[in-house]
C-alpha cells in the first residue's frame, strides 16, 4: 500500500491557515483606514495647531506671564502637532480598532467565552479614556503648579515643545495602562492564574506594589505619584469585585451545572 502523500495532509488546514491571514489583513486596513479617516477629521478641523493648543494648556496656564513654549528643532513646529493629531486621531477611532480585534478573535470563542470578551473590551477602552482625561484634567494642573512654585525666579521657564509631547505621551501611558488594573484582575481570576481569595490575601501588598510603580513612572513629586498610586489602589478593589461578578456569569455551561450541584 502507498505511503500518503504529505502534501495531502497540509491541503486540509493550508486554506484555513491563509484565509485567516487574509481576515487579519483585511481588518488591520479596516483599523488604519479608521484611524487615518479619524486624523483626516481632526487635521480639518480643529486643526492640527488648535490640538497643540488644547494639550499645551495646563502647561501654559502655569508659566510665568509672557512665557511660552520654544522648538529647538526647525521641523518641530510642523511634526509636532501632526503627532499630537494623529494620537487624538487613533483615540478617536479606538473603538473602532477595538472592534477589528474583537470580530477577529471571537469566531475561535465559546459563546461564554464571548461573554467575557466584549465586556472586557469595552471597559478596557473606557478605563483607558478615563485615565487619560483624569490625567490631563487633575494630575496636569496639579503637577505643573508645583513645579513651578519651586522655580528660582532667576530662571524664566521655556520648555521644548517636543520634551513636552514626550512628556505627556509617557503620562498618559502610565495613567491609561494602570486605569486598566480591574481588567487584568479580572482576567487572570478568570483564567484561573489566581483565586478570588488570593486577590483578596494579596490587597496590602499591592497597594506597596502601586506606590513603587507610581514612583517610578510618575516625575518625582508627591501629587502625581499620589494622583496614581491611589487611583490603582481602588480600581484594584473594583477588579477583585468584578472577578466575582464574571466568574459566576462567564463559565462554561457544564462547570456551571457542577458548581450548582
Amino acid at each position: 500500500m502507498a505511503a500518503p502523500d504529505p502534501r495531502d495532509e497540509l491541503e486540509g488546514s493550508e486554506q484555513p491557515f491563509v484565509a485567516h491571514l487574509i481576515e487579519l489583513r483585511d481588518r488591520l486596513i479596516r483599523a488604519v483606514i479608521a484611524v487615518l479617516v479619524g486624523f483626516g477629521a481632526l487635521a480639518l478641523w480643529p486643526g492640527p495647531s488648535a490640538l497643540y493648543d488644547l494639550l499645551a494648556a495646563p502647561l501654559v496656564a502655569h508659566l510665568p506671564e509672557g512665557a511660552t513654549l520654544i522648538a529647538t528643532n526647525v521641523i518641530s513646529p510642523f511634526l509636532v502637532p501632526l503627532k499630537i493629531t494623529l494620537m487624538a486621531g487613533f483615540m478617536l477611532a479606538l473603538p473602532i480598532v477595538l472592534y477589528q480585534v474583537w470580530a477577529f478573535v471571537a469566531p475561535g470563542l465559546y459563546s461564554h467565552e464571548k461573554k467575557l470578551v466584549l465586556p472586557l473590551v469595552v471597559s478596557s477602552t473606557l478605563l483607558f479614556l478615563l485615565g487619560v482625561g483624569f490625567c490631563y484634567f487633575f494630575v496636569f494642573g496639579q503637577v505643573f503648579q508645583f513645579i513651578q512654585s519651586f522655580a528660582p525666579k532667576s530662571i524664566t521657564a521655556a520648555p521644548d515643545i517636543e520634551a513636552y509631547l514626550g512628556f505627556v505621551l509617557g503620562m498618559f501611558i502610565a495613567f491609561g495602562a494602570a486605569f486598566e488594573v480591574p481588567v487584568v484582575v479580572v482576567v487572570l481570576a478568570r483564567m484561573g492564574v489566581v483565586t478570588v481569595e488570593k486577590l483578596k490575601s494579596f490587597r496590602a501588598y499591592f497597594i506597596v506594589l502601586a506606590f513603587i510603580i507610581a514612583a517610578i513612572v510618575t516625575p518625582p513629586d508627591v501629587i502625581s505619584q499620589l494622583a496614581l498610586a491611589i487611583p490603582m489602589c481602588l480600581l484594584y478593589e473594583v477588579g477583585i469585585w468584578a472577578a466575582q461578578l464574571f466568574n459566576r456569569h462567564t463559565r462554561a455551561p457544564q462547570a456551571a451545572e457542577d458548581g450548582s450541584a
